[in-house]
């Protein structure tokens, strides 16, 4: 695993042993930024289920201003914060550590880009949309982005966001969903 563009491009990212987290492939990664991006002219990044931080720390690498991470893996923590350190810039992160469904009132602002990307077992994307949406974290101009089993099946439309594109990458499907202007 490593940082795909930007200003970190190249460095390489640790991750997590065994199976308690699922690092995005560098072949997703980038083609989610691809998508995305691929770079930004600022923003606030947000990642509930960060893992090893590797889409927050690509989003800085591409632009962004500061990425909010939440973990609650005590060894995932330990190997996001080394992977922060690589960055040199660790003014830009926020590591949160804990659950975010418990901890989300400790982000106080706004955010562009959301990384959705929990545990295949343990998924409530929905669920974590409609907080996002009702904690007023989330806007007209936020983007959120959703890695899933390809075998998962969300909803067209979640609360004020819609479907904008899907895509799926072997064994994974990224969705992208941005605000419904019909809502």
């Amino acid at each position: 695993m490593r940082v795909i563009s930007g200003e970190f491009g190249g460095r390489p990212l640790k991750s997590l042993p065994g199976n308690t987290t699922r690092p995005t492939s560098d072949k997703v990664k980038e083609s989610i930024f691809n998508i995305i991006g691929p770079y930004f002219d600022g923003g606030v990044c947000l990642d509930l289920y960060a893992g090893s931080g590797g889409l927050s720390i690509e989003a800085i690498s591409r632009g962004m201003d500061k990425a909010i991470l939440f973990e609650k893996d005590r060894k995932a923590q330990i190997i996001i914060e080394q992977n922060i350190q690589m960055t040199k810039a660790t003014d830009q992160f926020l590591l949160i550590k804990g659950d975010s469904q418990r901890l989300l009132y400790k982000v106080q602002e706004k955010v562009d880009l959301v990384f959705l990307d929990p545990p295949y077992a343990k998924q409530m994307i929905v669920q974590d949309i409609e907080q996002l949406v009702s904690s007023q974290l989330v806007g007209r101009d936020t983007l959120i982005v959703c890695e899933t089993d390809k075998s998962v099946e969300l909803p067209n439309i979640i609360s004020k966001f819609k479907l904008w594109k899907k895509n799926q990458y072997g064994m994974s499907a990224v969705w992208f969903y941005e605000f419904n202007d019909n809502e």
